[in-house]
């Protein structure tokens, strides 16, 4: 594959009828790197993928791989490979001819052709479909043969734009190991779309959540899964319960939050005053069913009750109407009077800037999972 040390996006913008939909990406990618755009839809991720691959010119910003500044380039002279959501396979040919159609392009010869192509198909482990035609295949072996097709090209970047969104629970999982596996094994440089943020989380090495067009925190999974850097982020992240409280008092990160008739003690992320408003957030796992004594407790009733396996996924309803979202491995019923506990350092505290709503909770039958 060509080598290069760096991808380098510099103040990449692209608007659309005067409107940004990316603006002012700045982002440095190293060989090898799996990372993942991320966010929910309408974020600037599609976008920022497409100019990345040349199907849409940049209104601002510029691309660099290495020393050789690439968004003036077709995007067939990248050298970058692209796994679309749809596949776009040729329906009338064959798994192998699929996988060839790109090499026969660049007027390989023949025999470099045939060899290729036989090593991506037996790297995606399609070895017994290569005569298939693609309508002859699952939804899982068509995104491989999508990735074969890519990869069989040697590019020194990979593009891939939500491949799993057609596929079903049990595929996808398969499939993200799958892509794993071929990013590793044949030291790929990897960008990744999803809205999917387990999905993003398993794959990446670093994460990239956009919103409105910007970036909002770059970091690694563990970086972004423990400590969003705003609200927004936790939001997405997986910090379902989003409580609007004051904070009372603040001292360093140590902060005393009050409203809705509690008060508790969290951990504030950023700058925090007394008297500040804050969204106070934490993730569903971290809502622990109490015994009735100890520190940040709260009173709830439980509503809704799903069964997960080894969990139970509850919604719950504090004293004053706030819905709650709880995991626990307690068998509890709806009606069944609670109390709740939250860590302290699991209680993450946001400055809630002025004119800012938090987001209404959703109804249970609304609720998406976690």
């Amino acid at each position: 594959m060509s080598g290069f040390s760096e991808l380098r996006l510099d103040g990449v913008g692209r608007r659309f009828s005067g409107k940004d939909a990316l603006a002012d990406l700045d982002l440095t990618i190293r060989a090898g790197e799996f990372i993942a755009l991320l966010g929910p839809s309408g974020c600037g991720k599609s976008t920022a993928l497409n100019c990345l691959a040349g199907l849409l010119p940049l209104t601002s910003g510029s691309i660099w791989q290495d020393e050789t500044r690439v968004d003036v380039l077709p995007p067939e002279k990248r050298g970058f490979g692209m796994v679309f959501q749809s596949y776009a396979l040729f329906p009338h040919m064959s798994v192998r001819r699929n996988v060839a159609f790109g090499l026969q392009m660049r007027r390989l010869p023949k025999a470099e052709v045939a060899r290729r192509t036989a090593e991506a198909i037996r790297l995606v482990q399609l070895d017994a479909h290569a005569d298939k035609l693609p309508g002859q295949l699952s939804g899982g072996q068509q995104q491989r043969v999508a990735i074969a097709r890519a990869v069989v090209l040697e590019p020194s970047l990979v593009l891939m734009d939500e491949p799993l969104s057609n596929l079903d629970a049990k595929l996808r999982l398969e499939m993200r190991t799958e892509i794993r596996r071929l990013h590793q094994s044949l030291g790929l440089t990897t960008v990744y779309v999803t809205h999917d943020q387990e999905e993003a989380l398993s794959l990446a090495d670093r994460l990239v959540v956009l919103r409105d067009g910007r970036v909002q925190q770059v970091g690694t999974p563990e970086d972004l899964h423990a400590r969003p850097v705003n609200w927004h982020v936790a939001d997405f992240m997986g910090f379902r319960n989003m409580l609007p409280l004051t904070a009372a008092q603040a001292s360093g990160e140590d902060v005393v939050l009050e409203g809705e008739g509690l008060r508790l003690t969290g951990t504030a992320v950023g700058p925090l005053s007394a008297g500040a408003d804050v969204v106070a957030a934490v993730r569903p796992e971290d809502v622990r069913v109490a015994a009735g004594e100890g520190a940040n407790l709260i009173a709830a009733t439980v509503e809704v009750v799903e069964y997960q396996g080894r969990e139970l996924a509850v919604e719950v309803r504090t004293d004053r109407g706030r819905p709650l979202h709880v995991r626990t491995d307690q068998r509890l019923a709806p009606g069944d009077a609670v109390t709740l506990t939250v860590d302290p350092h699991r209680l993450l505290a946001y400055p809630l800037a002025p004119g800012e709503q938090v987001p209404a909770p959703l109804a249970a039958a609304e609720a998406v999972p976690s």
